[in-house]
Parts: structure tokens; C-alpha cells; sequence
């Protein structure tokens, strides 16, 4: 029996399972040794849900993004039975470690026992040859990383970024709630569909807190993360020490990600790794929205030089001068106003002491997110322009499947990552 074959028994036979007891020639067994491999979540009702593993019912249409360190290419396609967009998702196992494939296999596992709207759904998975295929819904708009980019390059309006963060941060109470440390969160995997829900995606970096039914409280296992998501991680998971870190690292990731929407750069992303940790542990209080730590444009500098209102309340206008939370002013990429409780949630995520930093659960009820209760989903489609539901371009479908003849974009270019 396959990996994903006991997903169509019983679930209890995945503990016997654990990646670490199987080698690199078995795990990636587990994965191809069936053509017909497949994982079909339970049906929820809606007719929109694909669960066909037959290649020949997809249609492959355009790639829209890379991901898992380039080994992955996503692809917007057509299940051709119903007509229905999908996105897949296609990696080449023989091009994968040992590690990777652990990484593999405990996304598709996990996926299996989540169930939460914010949580980026697997339809199906299945093999072709030595590729594995993940089929998701198709997300309309892409990322919020592919928003800023095409939309937004001066960074979203904080009400945007309220509806996006929102719905991020509710699908990582729940990854946190279930004893899963998400360890990649940023705006390149955030995903907002068509009708405007948000969800999370990356969980190939997921970690579990919980080991032989107990939880435990820290985390000792450092991967060989990229350095295109190093921008993102606390100070303790770059430390790599004998504290190790826990769900709180999360929460110091969220504080850059509203960075990111906030000015339309990712902080520290032109500093050297080493630069980088000790500005994040030795540094003084700080906030990434200080421009010393963003890329330096100059033509970026000689825009949006007027204060724009952030339709939030009470406001404080972004320009030099001190770094305190509640009137003081900080420089940005480009000036830009920001609200106090914008300004809260962000040095409250960047806390060096993990200890000092909220749950997700608590982040939650912080008054930046007072006023998503009366918002409803729909709200986000107001602030966003029309979805694109069509490619731009199409390839000719391939049956039987065979990998596209195209040039990959490089990772950091990548308008989906996952």
C-alpha cells in the first residue's frame, strides 16, 4: 500500500508512516510506486469540486509561478469534463532529496486532515510517472505578493491589508490550534480567489508540534531554508540555538508580511544573512518600515511624496524622525500614513522575545482587525480590480502528459509560489 492509499482506508495507518524512519528510495516509493495514486478529499457538496487523478481531464493551459525551491511549476489548467479552472501543481520527484520528499509527503498528509476555509485546499493528488500532481482550486487573483507587484507597487491601503491579513491570520490559528508551526508565512503565500476568501498556502514548510501524542512546547529542527524566505523568518528560527523556537516565530512572520503589503518591498531583502540576524537580535527597537532596511530605489523615493490617508481613522503621517508606536513618525519607502493600530500590530509581531508577541488567536481581536466584524467577504472584491479568469496565454493541452517545453521563470519572479 502507497502513501496516499491509506487516505482511502483509514487515517490511523499514517502514523506508521513517519518519514523518518524511511529512506530516501522509500519515501519516493511511497509517492510514484501506483500510476493511479490518489487523494480525493470527501465531498463538501459543492459541484465545483474536482477529484478526477485521470491526466487526460486536464488541460494545462499556462504556467503562472514556481515554487518549492524551483523544483515545483504551477500551472492555471481546465478539467475539460466540466470546464472548470483548476491550478496544478507538478514536481518531478526524481529531482527531489531525500528531504525534500519528506517535505512532500508530510504537505500531502497534512493537507488530508485540515479543514478550514483560510486553508489553501488539496482536491486530488495523484502520480504521472515520476511526477506528482496536486490539483487545487483556481485563485483568481493569484497571490498578494502578484497584487502588489501588478496592482499596488507603492503597497496596499491598510483596509486591504486588514481584509487580506485577516484571513491569513485566521488560517494560522488554526494551523497553530491543530500543533503545526506554518515557518513560511509571507505574501506569496497568501492566495485570494475569484469571490475574495483568502487563504494560506506553503505547507510543504509546515512543521508539527506534536510527536508520539504529546505537544511539545519548542522546536529543534532547523531546515536548509531558501534564501528568498529568510526576509520572513524571527530572529530564533535564523539563531538556530538550543532554544529553538515555536508558533510564536509565526507571528514575527506576519509582522513582516504586513510590512510588505504595507510599502510594496520585503524588508532585508538586499541584506546579507549575517546582517540580517544580528539587525533583527541586536539591533534597536525597530520597525521594518524604516527605508534602511528596504531595497533602496531612488526613483521609488521621488514618488507618492504626499501623505495618503489610510482610510482607517485616526491616522499618523510616515516621514523621518523617531520610532515609537504611538506618535512618532517613521520613514518609509515612500511616505505613506499609517494608523496607530497598524503601527501596534506590527511592533507587537516584531518583538524579539517570542514571549513578548501575541497568539494568532489574540492577534485576532487586536483593534487593527476590530472592523472585520462588520465586513463581509465580499468587501475585499470592492478594493481590488476585476479577476482575471482567463489566461493570457494557452499551451496546447498535452495527452499523455508530458513536461512543457518552456523556460522557467527564476523563483523570485515567480507570480504564484508554493
Amino acid at each position: 500500500m502507497s502513501l496516499l492509499d491509506c487516505f482511502c482506508t483509514s487515517r490511523t495507518q499514517v502514523e506508521s508512516l513517519r518519514p523518518e524512519k524511511q529512506s530516501e528510495t522509500s519515501t519516493h516509493q511511497n509517492l510514484v510506486d501506483d500510476p493511479a495514486l490518489s487523494l480525493l478529499r470527501p465531498s463538501t457538496g459543492a459541484s465545483e469540486v474536482i477529484c478526477s487523478t485521470n491526466v487526460s481531464h486536464y488541460e494545462l493551459q499556462v504556467e503562472i509561478g514556481r515554487g518549492f525551491d524551483n523544483l515545483t511549476s504551477v500551472h492555471l489548467a481546465r478539467h475539460t469534463p466540466t470546464g472548470t479552472l483548476v491550478t496544478i501543481k507538478i514536481t518531478n520527484l526524481e529531482d527531489c532529496t531525500e528531504e525534500r520528499l519528506k517535505a512532500l509527503q508530510k504537505a500531502v498528509i497534512l493537507s488530508h486532515f485540515f479543514r478550514h476555509p483560510n486553508i489553501t485546499t488539496y482536491w486530488a493528488v495523484f502520480t504521472v510517472g515520476s511526477w506528482l500532481w496536486v490539483i487545487s482550486p483556481f485563485m483568481a487573483y493569484g497571490s498578494a505578493s502578484q497584487l502588489l507587484r501588478t496592482y499596488f507597487p507603492e503597497g496596499m491601503s491598510e483596509t486591504l491589508i486588514r481584509n487580506i491579513l485577516f484571513g491569513a491570520v485566521r488560517g494560522l490559528n488554526y494551523l497553530h490550534q491543530n500543533g503545526c508551526i506554518h515557518r513560511s508565512i509571507k505574501a506569496s503565500h497568501i492566495l485570494i480567489s475569484g469571490d475574495g476568501l483568502v487563504t494560506l498556502s506553503g505547507l510543504s514548510h509546515l512543521h508539527s508540534l506534536v510527536k508520539h501524542g504529546q505537544r511539545h512546547r519548542a522546536v529543534y529542527d532547523f531546515p536548509q531554508f531558501s534564501t528568498s524566505v529568510q526576509p520572513w523568518l524571527s530572529p530564533e528560527l535564523l539563531r538556530q540555538d538550543l532554544h529553538g523556537y515555536n508558533v510564536k516565530s509565526d507571528i514575527y512572520s506576519v509582522g513582516i508580511t504586513a510590512c510588505e503589503l504595507a510599502s510594496g518591498q520585503v524588508p532585508f531583502q538586499d541584506m546579507h544573512r549575517t546582517q540580517m540576524l544580528l539587525q533583527k537580535l541586536k539591533g534597536p527597537p525597530y520597525s521594518p518600515l524604516d527605508i534602511s532596511i528596504f531595497p533602496q530605489s531612488e526613483s521609488r523615493m521621488k514618488n507618492s511624496r504626499s501623505g495618503v490617508d489610510s482610510g482607517i481613522g485616526e491616522s499618523v503621517h510616515i516621514s523621518s524622525g523617531a520610532r515609537t508606536v504611538n506618535s512618532d513618525r517613521l520613514q518609509t519607502p515612500s511616505s505613506r500614513t499609517f494608523s496607530p493600530a497598524f503601527l501596534s500590530l506590527v511592533q507587537l509581531c516584531l518583538q524579539q522575545d517570542p514571549e513578548k508577541r501575541p497568539s494568532a488567536s489574540s492577534l485576532l481581536s487586536h483593534v487593527f482587525f476590530k472592523q472585520m466584524k462588520e465586513e463581509s467577504q465580499s468587501s475585499i472584491l470592492s478594493l481590488l480590480p476585476p479577476a482575471c479568469h482567463k489566461p493570457s496565454i494557452a499551451l496546447s493541452p498535452a495527452s499523455p502528459w508530458t513536461e512543457p517545453e518552456c523556460d522557467f521563470p527564476d523563483e523570485k519572479d515567480s507570480n504564484w509560489e508554493f
